[in-house]
């Protein structure tokens, strides 16, 4: 039988350097936010045709009519996603112009949004709140959840472990979006955020079956101690978090792949939030438990 917990060093020492790298990423490039939380205008175009088009391309022919254009992201093949700051309707036609004189008449815009910077500002409020409020949320359902668990560890600590475990998820994704929006132009809009939150509750429901277990042989397995104890009920639960993981990871991949542009970031987040989440509750949450009763016969 593998002895998770006695490895359990190794886990902190990988999950350390990640999270270390995640915070460097976000103080040297931060996040590169959508028009949601900046305000701004968005317009996606597809331009048809056989003719060689780029992003720099798309940039020179909007800029030359005098608006101001902060990226150029491509959507698909001959897709592209114009980030301007907010524009009038008059603006807007012009930047539509602007393309279709360049690539002809045949170039389609497929959307155009446009979002004020007191509702940006209003919208990334929002979001920072509901973050806070769900993983209060949390700490409060697992201590009344475990309340009857009082020994060797209390149930408070339950959450606790549990908030750390998300924590840990949560600074590793946002890390990864600093560096994918750094080099590849990935912005955090709110379905970043809908996708953050999803994988929160993912990642603590994961925690939650393995406590769950953990709960049960203590009553169960008295002969054993407590490390042992934890480590047989991670054993118990691991095929079934690797086969709910599996199975959710199988038709995120594929929405991925053969999913619309518009949501491909969006899936993307979720399969590394499943990734990472289940890791952290197998890895991270159970093992803390540990250390709070080490802590605790101190």
């Amino acid at each position: 039988m593998f002895n998770f917990i006695k490895s359990r060093k190794y886990y902190y020492a990988v999950s350390g350097v990640l999270v270390i790298v995640s915070i460097l990423s976000l103080s040297v490039w931060g996040l590169n936010l959508g028009i949601d939380f900046t305000g701004g205008s968005l317009m996606e175009v597809a331009v048809p045709g056989e003719e060689s088009v780029t992003q720099s391309d798309v940039k020179t022919a909007v800029a030359e009519e005098g608006i101001e254009v902060i990226s150029v992201q491509p959507a698909g093949e001959r897709n592209f996603i114009v980030r301007m700051p907010s524009l009038t309707e008059v603006e807007h036609q012009q930047a539509l112009a602007a393309v279709k004189g360049r690539y002809g008449e045949d170039v389609t815009e497929l959307r155009f949004e446009s979002i004020g910077p007191t509702i940006g500002q209003e919208l990334k409020t929002k979001a920072i709140t509901a973050i806070v409020l769900v993983l209060g949320a949390i700490i409060i359902y697992i201590a009344i959840a475990f309340r009857k668990v009082s020994y060797p560890v209390a149930s408070w600590k339950y959450g606790l472990s549990a908030i750390i475990a998300l924590v840990h998820d949560v600074v590793i994704i946002v890390g990864v979006y600093s560096v994918l929006g750094h080099f590849y132009g990935f912005q955090v809009d709110t379905l970043f955020v809908t996708a953050l939150l999803t994988i929160m509750g993912f990642s603590v429901h994961d925690s939650i079956v393995t406590f769950d277990r953990t709960r049960e042989n203590l009553h169960v397995k008295q002969h054993l101690s407590f490390k042992e104890i934890v480590n047989v009920s991670i054993i118990e639960t691991l095929v079934r978090s690797i086969n709910t993981s599996m199975t959710t990871l199988v038709v995120l991949v594929a929405i991925f792949l053969f999913g619309g542009s518009s949501i491909q970031q969006f899936a993307l987040t979720l399969v590394l939030g499943i990734f990472i989440g289940t890791y952290s509750s197998i890895f991270i949450a159970s093992p803390l438990l540990v250390e709070w009763y080490r802590l605790r016969k101190r």
